[in-house]
């Protein structure tokens, strides 16, 4: 059986700059780990190819962590083109499943 994927979805964008995002996230699904890819699906109406992220930093209540798994929530920083579609309650899908 493979693992789920990892899903966070947004609670609030803190901070934003071209390419990069600070989030206040919570995890909803499997483990989110540090490198790891999400998929962000454009808004829009028309269907575009998926919006590509890269979890670089998980800061959980002022400690740096390597990974996130649910229910908790931490402040997380994202890069990649696809920062500017993050408002809240948009979910990221990782890209990769965590192997047994």
């Amino acid at each position: 059986m493979t693992p789920p994927a990892s899903e966070l979805q947004i609670y609030s964008v803190e901070d934003r700059s071209p390419g990069t995002a600070t989030c206040v996230v919570r995890c909803v699904g499997g483990v989110a780990r540090t490198g790891r890819r999400f998929t962000l699906r454009s808004p829009t109406a028309a269907p575009t190819p998926p919006l590509l992220l890269t979890l670089d930093h998980i800061n959980c209540y002022g400690k740096p962590m390597e990974f996130l798994d649910p229910p908790h929530s931490a402040t997380v920083r994202l890069s990649g083109e696809g920062t500017d579609a993050l408002t809240r309650g948009v979910i990221l899908t990782s890209t990769e499943t965590d192997e047994p």
